[in-house]
């Protein structure tokens, strides 16, 4: 297989893979990708970045690091994040259109079928029209899901908060009064689960800004998720319009060049990894932080384009 990111999109569904790219130095351009601490994909006739692969192991967030002289944008790459919303209400509605226009895969349980077509006309890539019990049996959860509890009783909220806490995950957050909270907390208590992982329950859900409407609700607890998962930036992650072009499944024959923040210092808008590609026609997918940086990075990336210039360029701008 020559095309590292079509390997980059079948490894991303197991867990976290990391990708080195040598972005100055003599071996500029050679690539190497290790899942699972192997090596799953290498330039072909490339041997630096395998004779120097402990360093790679090494990293825990992507950054750019020097090995023998040069520089090595390494870029650890996770899973899309999932929302699972357990209720189907005007609350989880709201989250649904919010969750989808951020790139979150949203999944929703719900046991009524109105309520259930209502989350999948609102755009939840997945609805399980179940018992909130049987539809958890079906989320295996990872490092990368989200649970959001906002169903219409604490008979219901415990259920699903008694199967979220099992599961690997990001973020569990319950919605309802302190005295709803503290039952279903309480309940969970006397059956064994441990204080500390009742602790990490965000409840009340949502940050703090006087929500009323389901709307505003909706943005309280999504501006709460994206504050969990921001706060250490270790993973990046690839849109999946982006890989559909890197790997050419959308537009094989047009010219295109990715640009890559793989260092940052200051209070830059944008992460190391956030990307941005361009196309031969002067379009782009994604954003590297919008204004006049990124219109001469699209400058560059056309003439580059323009050139056949077969190298990586390592450019310096000031956001």
């Amino acid at each position: 297989m020559n095309n590292p990111y079509q390997v980059i999109k079948e490894q991303v569904q197991s867990g976290t893979c990391i990708l080195a790219t040598v972005v100055e130095g003599i071996h500029t351009g050679e690539k190497l990708i290790l899942s699972d601490g192997q090596i799953s994909w290498s330039s072909p006739n490339e041997e630096f970045l395998p004779q120097n692969i402990e360093q790679i192991r090494e990293i825990e967030k992507s950054q750019t690091i020097e090995i023998e002289k040069e520089r090595v944008f390494c870029e650890k790459i996770g899973n899309r994040p999932v929302l699972v919303i357990c209720g189907g209400g005007h609350v989880s509605l709201a989250i649904i259109k919010i969750a989808k226009s951020i790139g979150f895969k949203v999944v929703v349980l719900e046991d009524r079928p109105k309520f259930a077509d209502w989350a999948r006309s609102a755009g939840a890539d997945q609805v399980i029209c179940d018992s909130f019990s049987n539809g958890m049996q079906q989320i295996p959860g990872n490092k990368d899901t989200y649970f959001v509890i906002v169903t219409r009783g604490h008979r219901y909220d415990t259920e699903c908060l008694r199967e979220a806490v099992k599961k690997p995950n990001a973020y569990v957050g319950m919605m309802g009064s302190h005295k709803r909270v503290g039952i279903v907390k309480n309940q969970l208590a006397e059956e064994g689960v441990e204080k500390s992982v009742l602790d990490h329950i965000h409840t009340p859900i949502g940050l703090s800004i006087g929500a009323e409407t389901p709307e505003e609700i909706a943005v309280s607890v999504m501006a709460e998720i994206i504050q969990v998962k921001n706060s250490e930036r270790k993973v990046t992650g690839y849109e999946k319009e982006l890989l559909y072009y890197l790997t050419g499944e959308i537009a094989p024959e047009k010219g295109k060049v990715l640009a890559v923040i793989v260092s940052k210092k200051g209070s830059a808008p944008r992460e190391c990894g956030t990307k941005m590609l361009i196309l031969e026609d002067g379009t782009t997918v994604g954003t590297i932080g919008g204004g006049c940086v990124e219109s001469e990075i699209i400058r560059e990336g056309l003439l580059m384009i323009r050139d056949h210039a077969p190298e990586n360029k390592l450019l310096m701008v000031d956001m």
